[in-house]
């Protein structure tokens, strides 16, 4: 994997950065906090960091989050799965995604409620190609709001248990 740092050294010593995207795909280990952070940047570590303990705070003992590798062209993502997948975090070079599947229920949801969403997650959402188990919609987060509304998607998927939703009124 080609730390930041040594993105730094490759565009000093002529040689094009790796571009914006491009996956952690060095399989020898997966990556650590650390390793993720580098690699995506301190903003996009900051929304990983909140996407991650919002899930952990409203979903205590649901999930274990599991390392997966995809292939030198895929590298590393992060799924969050019991019996059906949450959601997978990609880590990118510069940034980061969250992978959410929108099976036939899910899409009726999020149909009812077409108008409450933001416009870009609504294009996201018209673009994404649908496949026999759901729409996936990777969602690139930048911003506060693209992290809203994963958060969004992912109650929708799978409601809050009630005991977090009367102890936190954070979302």
């Amino acid at each position: 994997m080609m730390s930041r740092a040594d993105a730094r050294l490759t565009i000093a010593a002529g040689e094009a950065p790796p571009g914006i995207g491009r996956r952690i795909t060095d399989k020898s280990a997966p990556p650590d906090d650390g390793a993720v952070r580098e690699w995506i940047g301190p903003e996009a570590f900051g929304y990983w960091a909140e996407l991650r303990n919002w899930i952990d705070e409203f979903y205590p003992g649901v999930f274990e989050p599991d390392w997966l590798y995809g292939g030198k062209n895929r590298g590393w993502s992060l799924r969050y799965k019991k019996t059906r997948a949450l959601c997978t975090l990609v880590p990118e070079y510069g940034r980061f995604s969250a992978l959410v599947v929108m099976g036939g229920a899910e899409r009726a949801k999020f149909e009812q409620r077409r108008h409450a969403w933001r416009p870009s997650l609504v294009k996201l959402y018209d673009e994404a190609r649908t496949y026999i188990d759901g729409k996936w919609l990777t969602v690139a987060i930048a911003s506060a709001g693209d992290l809203k509304d994963v958060r969004e998607l992912l109650k929708m998927k799978r409601p809050l248990p009630s005991h977090s939703q009367s102890t936190s009124g954070a979302s």
